[in-house]
């Protein structure tokens, strides 16, 4: 590799880091607030539980950023040295735009072959791990999830707030039950009690004392020209508060986007293994199936879309020929919104084995390699 190779190589690399990293940043981000930063910040996790967490989550917001990355960090780079007028005197010193681009062209085969790492080893076993994680940093002191003055929405179908906790025991329990359209169908307000955690049932157990029970219709929990059914106890202990948003996550049955490569063929081979299903059920079979292809051809045509990305980001960072990170940020945004739109709506098929959408996956990426060529044969003659 000579000076200039050397010189346009790193240049990318760099920049192409960079812009992995704020994308990675920007995919991580709502699923540690959403999932990570409260638990944290109530002392539910340690700062080290935390930080390893959000380690894990690395994994499945590069598989994401790193297309993304790659395009932006190329069009920055050569719009960069376009705007300077370096890529025209490269040109005038009887290099072609083809020899120009070939460390583009490294960079992105390497950047794909790492996204197929990453797809298939690594960002499956970091989202099992996470889980296994989450839930066993919850089962060290799953107590600790109570936070006084806090409205706790986190349980299935629950809404918890307690005023006051010490140790076990809580004063001023408000406890909503909720249907399956999020409506308060029973409200449970005690004066004070005590809660224990079922290891068995992976549940949260309170003992209520100075209990009182509304009760909405059932139907229509929101028709409040009905009046609510009142009740008071003294003590309530049949209530139970299920903790399967922290531990229902069933690992046995990982979804099929958690398993590797290897995972996902064997899968495939069971499910093609199973005897023929009866007439009424075959559409579903086949949908099963259709199911675990489109996710094999969505990680190999990820990975292709770094080196896809890259190939059609050489003629339009040098065509576009602007020093704006703004403008080339644009375009890069534009191009990966119209990849993920194609890619989305082919999936959409999977209730349409028969139209082979796993192949159809592959039209995106043949397409953007398409242009790209077309962008570099046109380049090329000027």
């Amino acid at each position: 590799m000579n000076l200039l190779d050397r010189h346009l190589f790193t240049s990318v690399l760099f920049t192409c880091a960079a812009a992995v990293g704020l994308f990675a940043f920007v995919v991580a981000l709502p699923n540690v607030v959403r999932e990570l930063l409260g638990p944290w910040l109530a002392g539910q996790f340690s700062f080290e539980t935390f930080a390893r967490l959000v380690g894990l989550l690395i994994p499945f917001a590069i598989s994401f950023a790193l297309p993304m990355g790659i395009l932006t960090g190329v069009l920055l780079t050569l719009g960069r040295l376009s705007a300077d007028s370096e890529i025209t005197a490269m040109r005038a010193a009887g290099i072609s735009i083809g020899r120009i681009a070939l460390p583009v062209f490294v960079l992105g085969l390497s950047g794909a072959a790492a996204a197929l790492y990453v797809n298939f080893q690594s960002m499956p076993w970091a989202r099992v791990q996470y889980h296994r994680e989450f839930a066993a940093a919850v089962r060290a002191n799953p107590l600790r999830i109570i936070v006084p003055k806090t409205f706790i929405r986190e349980f299935s179908r629950r809404v918890l707030y307690v005023g006051e906790k010490d140790g076990a025991v809580l004063r001023d329990i408000w406890l909503w039950e909720l249907d399956d359209q999020s409506r308060v169908k029973r409200l449970i307000r005690a004066e004070s009690g005590r809660i224990d955690f079922d290891e068995s049932t992976n549940s949260l157990v309170p003992t209520l004392v100075q209990v009182k029970i509304e009760e909405r219709d059932s139907e229509d929990p929101e028709d409040f020209r009905k009046s609510p059914k009142a009740a008071s106890i003294e003590k309530a202990e049949e209530v139970r508060i299920s903790l399967d948003n922290y531990f229902g996550r069933d690992l046995d049955k990982m979804k099929p986007d958690w398993l590797t490569y290897n995972q996902l063929r064997a899968e495939q081979a069971r499910v093609a293994a199973l005897p023929p299903p009866p007439p009424e059920t075959a559409r579903e079979s086949a949908r099963q199936q259709m199911k675990l292809a489109l996710i094999l051809q969505d990680k190999f045509n990820l990975s292709l879309a770094v080196f896809s990305f890259a190939l059609i980001g050489v003629p339009l960072g040098i065509k576009v020929s602007r020093r704006e990170t703004s403008a080339n940020l644009g375009l890069a945004l534009a191009l990966v919104l119209g990849y993920y739109l194609l890619t989305v709506m082919i999936k959409w098929l999977d209730r349409h084995p028969e139209y082979r959408p796993d192949l159809l996956l592959w039209l995106p990426n043949l397409l953007f390699i398409g242009v790209g060529l077309w962008l570099f044969t046109r380049i090329d003659r000027k």
